[in-house]
């Protein structure tokens, strides 16, 4: 026999294939199956008062895609099943919910043969009538296709058709007969797939042992199976080594709160997901189920309150566990950094108040990159520890370690740990990957043996939800401590971060950004999205400070803020802001900014009180022209205060001699062409030309990633450059003393463009003000800017602080930064001298060379083929300077372009709040969570320390640190009603004012 292996290995398989089939020797269809549809979306109650249900039967088709059915099903339990258990089985090959008794018992799907059964009676009395209702909808975990490549949309052919609706017996000794062969069978595939030699003699054994097995066993004749069994039972005895990788296994249901399927049918996924959980936590008690993302525990708690109730009695058991503590998984590349703080805040009090727990990991698995303030945020919401994969993605340079410390740009530390399989779906069905090879795989692949022996597995179907299923549970069972394979146990992550920190030695150590070296071009697409969210970040900054100021005379709106607040927290989910989600997303988010404006605009009015002051709503002076009711002024404010109209002191002017325009004011000259290139900049105060060729000049690249078309943007794009044709019309638009506009027309391909060029009288920045109609597919927009310095890196700005990157290729790190992700502004600056950019609306750029762009649009082609076509609105800034861009106040003229001017109703012309050190950036003014307190967040931007003075309107009386939860620390001193702070590089500093 053993000369004949392949034979062996073909009889083996075959005989565990008809082990399965025994596992439901007895089946029947269900005696009565109607079904109501097709329709929208609705509840469990609304499904009770359909009036018209028709006759169903196997091998009726269903669909549009996204429709939805309802379906009853009725039938008898047979006397003669007394004493079994029976089991429900169903076949639609999509997402579906069992109803029972009016509560959601699990989730149904045969999209990967995963979820096909519920159990009905553990031990039935026969007779039993039984009533069961199904919730059908015509999409499977990935939507309506299995690729996100495919288009997505009511036009595709539904696959979905009653394949089965039946009751049938479960037969335990077969089911446990079956799992004992396959996974030892499977563990000699994979020895033998791998070739250590170091376990010949186990697999020899396992083949040989397997064969006898196949001897002894009639799969027919169950009076076979026990003496069987012992030949299996054998071989698990089995056990590792002394020294063994100890895996900690927990289950996850993954689930993106919208991607390939709108916001809608993400309630119906956590809610089959969710209860097929709890439901598995009965038969296994071993179970340990981890679920971020506070938002879907919302949705249970308002969709299915019996649920909800369920999964706090699993909290409180341990085996369901809470992590992440944010209100979504978010995006860590655009959010600013209040809203990430935010997404902690919400995250771990809904926690804590609903669950009595604190998270004390930042779990974040599928996110395109992790911002270098990272540390420092989770430690100020009470995290020191962190878990993600998506490096392992990365195209150029792999992760080096799967364990390690994180330090932030501030010296904040968290113990970082990448599950060593590399993904958080493990032994999710891919291709021939089994459970065994996947469990494997976690030694294999991990990086740190030398340094420790512990790794956790994220295990369960995940993407579109689903989570773990009992063939994955009895897998683990039966690999706890087996010979060939991790010692595996199912742990909480608290208890796996905790063997952890013991275990490791000699921890490697990473600092600053995890660079994503993949989906560039989530910085750029769905332009639209990104445009709301800066939008929607610096009204709320706004209305919390102007309501803070005018609280002493209107109620505060906690309430309708904070509602506010959820829905941008919601739409920074990392598949919805990225710009990588079906159009329906879009749809939806575009309506829910809509109603965040309305309400946000209608609650400043309310501040505003009917006056007409203006508000400067930074911590910057600014002395700059604005729009005063109909005309301009040139207007003065303090930080956080009042602006008064002052007497202008410059005067822009407009000339065109040799038929080019120069606008020019005491800080610039600008030349421009009549094509719209800047050919000249100017900065008067140190004589120098900004530029070492030409600015605003417009390129488009081809833009057809090999794969993942929203998410990519591919190295060979920027092979493709093509400099746009000049602008076709030019005029002057405006001219005036305070403020010179020249307006430009441009037309390429389909796409048509106006671009407004400003002069304002005392500005540092020429700005560039963009109306573009966009029709262009699988092409990319940017705009160069050539600038007159030269230094090997560029500074970008983040969350809370800046990041260096390189300005050339000079290894494959270098080469892997061919796009970055930056906030308000990106500057390149020599010893003296340097020039910003600055942007309103848009993620992405790069700087090569002394060349700085940034990327403008993208036209890509899948999930949405409709993605960014339509009418975008955006502006940009030059900002030549002298020094560096510290010395310059970049950041501050960066605030200044963002944030407008409100009419705010607070009068006073004095700050409301200043900070007088240059280093320190006032960003946020808000009332604190609880209690009469105000909270005053700032940071440090330059890279310094020192002392700095908080002065306030309001002498203060008391002043605490605080962290971003808003936990009281250290009180600090007190002088002259000043609140006195030592701060340190990059630190953000929160601060709790009575």
């Amino acid at each position: 026999m053993l000369r004949h292996a392949d034979y062996t290995q073909q009889r083996i398989r075959q005989l565990i294939e008809r082990l399965e089939s025994r596992i439901y020797p007895q089946r029947q269809p269900v005696e009565q199956l109607t079904v109501a549809g097709p329709m929208g979306r609705i509840n469990y109650a609304e499904a009770q008062m359909l009036p018209d249900f028709k006759a169903a039967k196997a091998g009726d088709q269903y669909g549009p895609v996204w429709a939805t059915f309802w379906f009853r099903a009725s039938t008898t339990v047979p006397k003669e099943w007394a004493g079994k258990r029976v089991d429900f089985l169903w076949d639609t090959q999509s997402e579906a919910t069992l109803w029972r008794d009016g509560e959601s018992v699990q989730g149904l799907n045969m999209t990967h043969g995963d979820r096909p059964d519920a159990i009905l009676f553990r031990k039935a009395k026969g007779g039993e009538a039984v009533s069961l209702q199904i919730e059908m909808a015509c999409n499977n975990k990935f939507g309506v296709s299995e690729s996100s490549g495919v288009a997505h949309g009511p036009a595709l052919l539904s696959p979905y058709y009653l394949r089965r609706c039946e009751i049938a017996i479960f037969d335990q000794a077969a089911w446990d007969l079956y799992f004992d062969a396959k996974t030892l069978f499977d563990l000699y595939t994979e020895l033998e797939r791998d070739g250590d030699v170091s376990e010949k003699s186990l697999a020899g054994l396992l083949l040989s042992e397997l064969n006898r097995f196949c001897n002894v066993v009639n799969v027919q004749d169950a009076a076979t199976w026990p003496v069987a069994r012992e030949i299996l039972t054998a071989l698990y005895k089995n056990k590792n080594g002394t020294r063994q990788f100890e895996l900690s296994a927990i289950g996850h249901a993954h689930i993106d709160t919208a991607w390939l399927w709108p916001l809608a049918e993400t309630h119906r996924k956590c809610e089959r997901s969710f209860s097929t959980a709890v439901a598995y936590m009965e038969e296994y008690p071993e179970y340990r189920f981890a679920c971020s993302q506070a938002y879907q525990y919302e949705v249970i708690k308002q969709r299915n309150p019996h649920l909800y109730e369920r999964i706090k009695k699993a909290v409180k058991s341990g085996q369901w566990v809470i992590v992440g503590g944010t209100w979504i998984e978010p995006d860590c590349n655009i959010p600013s950094g209040e809203a990430l703080c935010r997404q902690f805040l919400f995250g771990q009090r809904y926690f804590q108040k609903e669950f009595g727990v604190t998270c004390r990991e930042f779990w974040n698995p599928d996110v395109f990159g992790y911002n270098g303030q990272l540390p420092q945020l989770m430690r100020l919401a009470g995290m020191t520890r962190f878990l993600t994969q998506k490096l392992s993605w990365n195209r150029f340079n792999r992760p080096q370690h799967h364990t390690f410390t994180w330090q932030g740009i501030d010296g904040s530390e968290v113990l970082a740990h990448f599950p060593p399989a590399d993904t958080y779906n493990a032994f999710m069905n891919q291709r021939d990957y089994t459970h065994m090879r996947w469990v494997r795989d976690n030694a294999k692949l991990f990086k740190d043996h030398d340094r420790s022996n512990h790794g956790m597995m994220l295990y369960g179907f995940g993407d579109g939800g689903g989570g773990p299923t009992k063939p994955m549970f009895e897998t683990l069972r039966r690999v706890k401590d087996l010979q060939g394979v991790p010692r595996t146990e199912q742990r909480t992550s608290d208890e796996f971060f905790t063997l952890l920190e013991a275990n490791i030695t000699d921890r490697p150590l990473q600092i600053g950004e995890l660079y994503f070296e993949f989906h560039r071009g989530t910085y750029t697409s769905q332009g639209l999205v990104k445009r709301n969210n800066r939008k929607a970040e610096i009204l709320l900054h706004d209305l919390e400070f102007l309501g803070t100021a005018n609280r002493s005379t209107i109620e505060y709106p906690k309430a309708e803020i904070d509602d506010l607040w959820k829905t941008l927290l919601l739409n920074q989910f990392h598949d919805i802001l990225p710009g990588s989600s079906i159009g329906e997303v879009y749809s939806d988010s575009a309506k829910q900014f809509e109603e965040l404006f309305a309400k946000g605009e209608k609650l400043l009015a309310v501040n505003a009180k009917g006056g007409k002051q203006l508000v400067n709503t930074t911590g910057f002076d600014r002395k700059e022209v604005a729009e005063d009711g109909t005309s301009l002024a040139m207007i003065q404010a303090k930080p956080y205060a009042a602006a008064t109209s002052v007497k202008a002191d410059d005067a822009v002017t407009i000339e065109t001699p040799g038929g080019a325009y120069v606008l020019t004011n005491k800080h610039l000259i600008v030349t421009i062409a009549k094509n719209g290139v800047v050919t000249s900049l100017i900065h008067r105060a140190s004589g120098r030309e900004s530029l070492d060729g030409e600015a605003n000049v417009f390129e488009m690249y081809d833009d057809k990633p090999t794969v993942h078309d929203a998410w990519d943007v591919d190295p060979f794009h920027i092979e493709t450059r093509r400099v746009l044709p000049g602008a076709t019309e030019a005029k002057v638009k405006l001219k005036g003393a305070l403020r010179a506009e020249l307006e430009f027309i441009y037309a390429f391909g389909k796409s048509k463009m106006t671009l407004v060029i400003r002069l304002d009288a005392a500005s540092p920045r020429i700005e560039f003000h963009c109306d573009v109609d966009w029709q262009e597919r699988e092409q990319m927009l940017k705009v160069a800017h050539a600038v007159n310095a030269r230094a090997l890196n560029a500074t970008y700005e983040m969350q809370f602080g800046v990041v260096e990157r390189p300005t050339h290729y000079n290894n494959s790190f270098d080469l892997a930064k061919y796009e970055v992700p930056y906030h308000k502004w990106f500057d390149l600056s020599e010893y003296g001298f340097g020039c910003a950019v600055l942007s309103e609306s848009k993620y992405g750029g790069s700087t090569f060379g002394n060349v700085m762009r940034l990327s403008l649009l993208r036209g890509p082609m899948s999930p949405d083929p409709e993605c960014d076509r339509g009418q975008h609105t955006f502006a940009y800034a030059l900002m030549p300077h002298a020094g560096g861009w510290r010395e310059a106040g970049v950041t501050g003229e960066a605030y200044r372009f963002n944030y407008p001017l409100r009419h705010g109703g607070y009068a006073s012309t004095e700050s409301f709040a200043a900070i007088e050190d240059a280093n320190v950036v006032l960003d946020t003014i808000k009332p604190a969570e609880e209690g009469a307190a105000t909270v005053y967040r700032a940071y440090e931007a330059h890279g310094a320390r020192g002392t700095a003075r908080m002065k306030l309107a309001k002498p203060a009386s008391h002043a605490v640190l605080c962290n971003i939860l808003e936990e009281e620390g250290e009180a600090l001193k007190i002088d002259n009603g000043q609140v006195v702070f030592d701060y340190t590089p990059y630190q953000i500093i929160s601060i709790k004012v009575t």
